[in-house]
């Protein structure tokens, strides 16, 4: 079979990382060097070169937008569905293994999943009826600490003992929360991965059925990888599969959310006879962005290091501002602006980056104050908005009537005169009957 349309349109080095051998594989991307290009190219090459069925592999991302494009270039390269293949992020994947086997995994066959605001409203909801002072014990920290030991794999029962207040505290709320979501049959996000770890572990006859079918695994931004998601990852490679994953030490930003760095730092130690391939050759920044990148990024000492080149122009220098406050940043930058748009640039050929929303107040400001048009964008995506949030509620009552989360929510839309007194008096009432 002529398998040279795969490669034809790649560099030397990702056709390298593209045709290697089928054994673990490390693929170290820099930045704008095509790593999902590769992924895609790789998956073709094993269907095509090795003839491996697309049943036995599974493609990893960390977007649902990320995972249609997979799916959607993939499609277009080898001009059929690759039928059979998984492709997903990893809490789409584990919800996919854990709706094929709830009752394997204790669960109510029509489990529910909330979103970051349902598991905020129940904290508060446990908080409440225990009497907790949330001055004193802020429920998104709660959250934060619950999802923090979830993406490490700990269940409440496995979190060491403190003799530290706040710990013991959080331990406890950790206890009620996982009481509540289990009599109300609802899965966190973070659930959905421990609860997948645990099902794999739990039914070893399962997992060898999923080691064999999934003979070959590719992970996308390897970086950016958890501990729950590592460990997932290592016993469905088990002893016999093979593993691609692609990733870049230099831009681990996400540590912050759980994310481990030593995780693709330590790939060669936990998985057998790795072939590292590194993407050097950068096909979006100048070279001037590139040699400013490779000179900040070479004092990191723990990398495992890479040389980004370009073909590009070198471009315009890079310009730093140190502004002293917010405000006469905010009048730098609007300044700039002034000075392009005079020079014959339009605006909306500009524009400004921030790294929290929190600082567009100032500079919208100052945009304001100079009669200059813009426009924000970003805000609320379709399934955050509150009508969309409150109709999936409703929906998820009709399907499920013991769905705690879903009734708080809607309870009192429309407005029924219904009081958090009358609310607590129902919880009680439910809490005694042993129901929901």
């Amino acid at each position: 079979m002529d398998v040279s349309f795969i490669l034809d349109s790649l560099n030397d080095k990702q056709r390298e990382a593209v045709a290697a051998p089928l054994q673990n594989t490390l693929i170290l991307a820099g930045a704008g060097s095509g790593k999902t290009r590769v992924l895609v190219h790789r998956i073709a090459w094993l269907m095509h070169a090795y003839e491996v069925s697309p049943f036995s592999i599974m493609a990893v991302t960390f977007t649902n937008k990320a995972a249609k494009e997979m799916q959607a270039r993939i499609e277009q390269l080898v001009s059929v569905p690759p039928q059979g293949m998984w492709v997903g992020t990893f809490h789409g994947l584990a919800h996919r293994l854990l709706r094929a086997h709830w009752r394997d995994a204790g669960l109510k066959e029509n489990f529910q999943i909330m979103d970051s605001d349902d598991q905020l409203r129940l904290v508060k909801r446990i908080m409440r009826e225990q009497n907790i002072d949330e001055t004193r014990w802020p429920p998104k920290q709660v959250c934060w600490y619950i999802n923090g030991q979830k993406d490490e794999g700990r269940r409440a029962a496995h979190v060491p003992d403190s003799h530290d207040p706040f710990s013991k505290g959080m331990r406890e709320l950790y206890y009620s929360y996982e009481e509540a979501c289990e009599r109300n049959g609802t899965l966190d996000f973070g659930e959905l991965l421990l609860r997948a770890h645990e099902l794999l572990l739990g039914n070893p006859a399962l997992l060898r059925h999923y080691q064999q079918r999934f003979v070959h695994l590719l992970v996308d931004e390897f970086q950016d990888t958890n501990s729950i998601q590592y460990a997932w990852l290592r016993i469905l490679v088990g002893d016999k599969g093979s593993i691609t994953a692609v990733g870049d030490d230099d831009q681990s930003i996400y540590g912050w959310r759980g994310a481990k760095i030593e995780n693709i730092q330590s790939f060669t130690k936990h998985f057998n006879e790795v072939q590292t391939v590194r993407l050097e050759q950068n096909y979006r920044s100048t070279g001037h962005i590139i040699k400013a990148a490779n000179g900040l990024i070479k004092n990191n000492d723990d990398r495992l290091g890479k040389e980004l080149w370009t073909e590009s122009p070198e471009g315009e220098k890079i310009s730093l501002y140190a502004g002293f406050n917010e405000q006469d940043e905010a009048r730098f930058i609007v300044s700039i602006i002034k000075k392009w748009r005079d020079d014959g640039t339009s605006l909306k050929d500009m524009a400004i980056l921030y790294r929290s929303n929190a600082q567009s107040r100032v500079i919208e400001e100052c945009l304001v104050r100079d009669q200059m048009a813009y426009r924000i964008y970003g805000g609320h995506r379709f399934y955050d908005r509150l009508e969309i949030k409150n109709a999936l509620a409703y929906a998820r009552l009709a399907i499920d009537a013991n769905d705690d989360g879903a009734m708080e929510r809607v309870i009192n839309v429309p407005p029924r005169g219904i009081g958090e007194r009358s609310i607590g008096t129902i919880r009680e009432l439910a809490r005694d009957q042993g129901c929901s």
